[in-house]
């Protein structure tokens, strides 16, 4: 396959999209390993994944900077890369920059709004008009770069919390209701009504609501989210399945996290911090069959940058009745773990397109800690839905 595909980033400069838009460039120019990827393991070999090289990315940003601007201010402060790297890639930056459009507010809350550049917090178009603007850009993307498929990925700050059940159930009824959805779900509206799959590695609702998941359906897309899951999370997923099979009751399990990167910003803010809060702390339960006390806590620590430490404690009940104790300290640079779950996701969502499935990727679930129409939380089940999935399309 010899196509060239485009890879469309909500939140186009922020912290995750641009490590992404350097580690992509890193692959084309062969800078680096497949360290990091999951889709460089030896099971998707013979899946017929898009090289890196056919790979063009751009997307959207409410923000007034540049990608060179952010990854030399991500160098800086985090110093989770070689200092010269961003020199040597500076001209390929400014490229995919070119490809960079202004984003769209709307239902996002204050933080986020007040983050945009001012032309775009005083743009007061209609609903209508304001996905028509974004699915216009999607096509521009496509035609202009001559592109065969797109994959828009949702890595932009996490919205308010939205409840879905009070949304319209039918893409029919939400037709005409589309003010009532955040601007995540305007993203994966446009994105599947250009012919494009999406991908939310957000917390917020994204496609994540029955009318939407009704019109992938309807215009056989693939879609999936939500929330990546790259760190504390992970290893939860990993670790309470030993608790499970090894009988060993879990009386709490507490969790601390601090970073400093604009995520943690966004979600200092009490209402974006709910709905990340919520989808760390929903599958302890799921995994257990019962439900421990827990506590999550987030805090922005601005001068962690985007290292972001959690500490873990966990009480659990033995042999006996005899109380004890397990505690682990992850830290790790976020963005350095979540880029190259982008790049995957985006592989693998692609493969999908080509292969016509559509509607919800179940198969994901391992790359999220809320994965949409799937139970299963336990992280090496998740992973065997990929494998099996591979396997099919690799025939």
């Amino acid at each position: 396959m010899s196509e060239r595909v485009g890879l469309w980033l909500i939140g186009a400069r922020g912290g995750v999209a641009t490590v992404a838009s350097i580690g992509l460039l890193s692959l084309q120019q062969k800078r680096v390993n497949e360290s990091g990827l999951v889709t460089a393991l030896p099971l998707f070999a013979e899946a017929d994944l898009v090289d890196w090289s056919q790979i063009v990315i751009g997307g959207h940003e409410i923000r007034d900077t540049t990608l060179v601007e952010q990854a030399v201010n991500f160098q800086q402060t985090s110093r989770a890369f070689a200092p010269n790297l961003v020199e040597e890639i500076k001209e390929d930056l400014a490229e995919i920059d070119q490809r960079v459009v202004p984003g769209i507010l709307h239902r996002c809350g204050v933080t986020i709004d007040q983050l945009a550049e001012s032309k775009i917090q005083s743009d007061h178009r209609t609903v209508d008009e304001k996905l028509g603007q974004i699915k216009q850009d999607l096509l521009n993307f496509k035609q202009e770069n001559e592109l065969a498929r797109v994959v828009v990925i949702n890595v932009s700050s996490t919205e308010p919390p939205a409840d879905a059940s009070q949304l319209p159930d039918t893409w029919e009824a939400a037709a005409s209701r589309l003010e009532e959805f955040p601007i995540s779900s305007l993203y994966s509206i446009a994105a599947l009504q250009t012919g494009c799959g999406y991908v939310n590695f957000t917390p917020s609702l994204g496609s994540n609501a029955p009318a939407i998941c009704q019109l992938a359906e309807q215009q056989g897309l693939p879609h999936s989210g939500s929330d990546g899951k790259t760190g504390e999370t992970l290893i939860k997923s990993a670790l309470a399945p030993a608790f499970a099979m090894r009988n060993l009751e879990v009386l709490s399990w507490v969790g601390h996290n601090i970073f400093g990167n604009m995520d943690g910003l966004v979600l200092d803010n009490p209402e974006n911090k709910k709905t990340k809060v919520d989808s760390k702390d929903r599958l302890l339960g799921e995994i257990l069959g019962y439900d421990p006390q827990t506590h999550i806590s987030i805090e922005y620590i601005k001068s962690l940058g985007d290292w972001k430490t959690a500490w873990d404690h966990i009480h659990f009940q033995g042999f006996l009745g005899t109380p004890m104790v397990m505690q682990f300290t992850w830290q790790g640079c976020d963005s350095i773990l979540a880029s190259p779950l982008v790049l995957d996701l985006m592989r693998l969502t692609e493969r999908a397109m080509r292969a016509k499935q559509a509607g919800v990727m179940s198969s994901l679930a391992c790359f999220f800690k809320s994965p949409m129409a799937v139970q299963e939380n336990n992280f090496v089940h998740q992973f065997s839905m990929l494998e099996r999935w591979v396997k099919d399309i690799s025939v």
